[in-house]
């Protein structure tokens, strides 16, 4: 595979996760709520590379033009970000220590949760459909499939190292300001919210 084309897709796959949404959202509030960030990130990461897998299998296509099927999933991916939203914004951290205590939570779970926000996220099967396809070499000595996965990898790269980012200055700035936390907390839960009616109001007006 030509390193020109995995470095064209590089830079697009970087712009892409510096753009705030979802992902960015549950990374701040993992920040805020969690005293790390890995299982949150991790979850996100398996999420992308769930859609990686699927979009090499290609069976993201066949989604794409069903629209039964397509619909269904823009609805779970909608309904799950409302419900992520509802739960920031009723259990809002009062405090560090509080934030803390909620962190013997499973870890699996937080991951779970990580990776529900970036494994039903249409928007991101959709992008992956039409992204990945574009730097491979159908006539290139490796598969296809396995140049979509190669891809995947380094779409990973730049995943871990922004959501990461992301969640740990989240945690660093707003440790001594509780005022802060609660306020990140609550606006990550209307980001959720928001973001889940507009994937759902997309859908119906299509």
């Amino acid at each position: 595979m030509a390193v020109g084309a995995v470095a064209a897709f590089w830079a697009v796959s970087f712009l892409f996760v510096l753009t705030p949404g979802a992902d960015w959202a549950y990374a701040i509030t993992a920040g805020v709520r969690h005293r790390t960030v890995l299982p949150a990130v991790g979850g996100m990461l398996s999420g992308h590379l769930l859609m990686t897998a699927v979009v090499a299998a290609g069976v993201a296509a066949l989604v794409a033009r069903t629209p039964v099927l397509m619909t269904g999933l823009t609805a779970a991916g909608a309904a799950y970000l409302v419900w992520l939203g509802v739960v920031m914004l009723s259990r809002p951290p009062a405090s560090v220590e509080e934030s803390d205590a909620r962190a013997s939570q499973s870890w699996l779970r937080q991951a779970a949760t990580g990776m529900g926000v970036s494994g039903l996220n249409p928007k991101v099967l959709l992008l992956f459909v039409a992204l990945l396809p574009q730097f491979t070499d159908a006539s290139g000595s490796w598969p296809v499939a396995l140049q979509i996965l190669l891809l995947g990898a380094v779409h990973l790269v730049s995943c871990a190292v922004i959501y990461t980012g992301v969640g740990t200055c989240a945690r660093v700035v707003l440790r001594a300001r509780p005022a802060a936390m609660r306020t990140v907390s609550t606006v990550s839960g209307i980001v959720m919210i928001g973001l889940g009616a507009v994937l759902l109001s997309e859908q119906l007006v299509a």
